[in-house]
């Protein structure tokens, strides 16, 4: 079977300073977690819709710059002098219709492809999502090179962007790496008897953290897909080869709420 990465025949050369990080959906859940904690890390510029609540907040971290991903003259300006795009900005809703998804999901995607090659961006980190592969079920052990099966069309946009990551990194020399994020929670919202979503497929706040900061610092990778879950101990997606080729390392399990839950 098919190998779900790449490895440069030469390595990325190490970067003096910070490298500038662009986050496309930076006012949302990931975004300003990752903005937050990577502030110290990376030179941001964080993109936005304008009309989130955590604009004002995000501000601390980074430049923040409004625009539309169907604004490609715009969004190619935004990626001037970028060294890694952070695309997390999507329609998330597992039940959108195909007219709804593709204005954001797979032009918008388009766009952002298209721009980081325009300006020369070292990578992009596509936000692809479990949906992806969700439709193998929870008795299957699926593994990141394991084909696409996706449940619904969200889950089939996600598949187009890690098909754009692959073809951008094979045809265009822009590097890709596709996440495949599952449920990001919290510990706090675990113990919420009314959250729905499988443990199996929880990533908590500090390990996706951590496996995007991976992402960005990698310099032997040309393509990789990876599946984004915390180290929950009764699981069916593998994540060994993150854990090899990038180094992570999650700390946390979804079936076991440490003392220091509020994370």
């Amino acid at each position: 079977m098919a190998k779900s990465y790449v490895l440069r025949e030469h390595p990325f050369p190490h970067v003096q300073g910070k490298r500038r990080v662009l986050v496309t959906g930076a006012a949302g859940r990931i975004g300003s977690f990752f903005a937050e904690h990577s502030r110290n890390l990376y030179d941001l510029r964080l993109m936005v819709r304008g009309d989130e609540e955590k604009v004002d907040e995000i501000k601390a971290y980074g430049e923040v710059h409004t625009c539309d991903l169907s604004d490609l003259d715009g969004f190619t300006r935004l990626c001037g002098e970028v060294d890694t795009v952070v695309h997390l900005a999507a329609d998330h809703r597992v039940d959108a219709s195909w007219e709804e998804l593709l204005p954001n999901n797979i032009i918008g995607t388009y766009n952002v492809f298209v721009a980081a090659k325009a300006q020369g961006c070292r990578r992009v980190i596509f936000a692809s999502s479990v949906n992806a592969i969700s439709a193998y079920g929870s008795n299957q052990q699926v593994r990141s090179n394991d084909p696409v099966n996706p449940l619904n069309l969200y889950g089939v946009s996600k598949c187009f962007g890690e098909a754009l990551c692959r073809y951008y990194a094979n045809r265009e020399d822009v590097s890709g790496i596709a996440l495949r994020i599952g449920g990001f929670q919290t510990f706090d919202s675990l113990l919420d008897p009314k959250m729905r979503i499988p443990r199996s497929v929880i990533i908590t706040p500090r390990d996706l953290h951590q496996l995007l900061v991976r992402c960005v610092d990698d310099l032997r990778l040309q393509f990789a897909v990876f599946q984004g879950m915390s180290n929950n101990r009764f699981t069916n997606y593998d994540i060994s080869d993150a854990r090899e080729l990038l180094g992570y390392a999650p700390v946390d399990d979804a079936f076991t709420v440490p003392d220091d839950h509020h994370k």
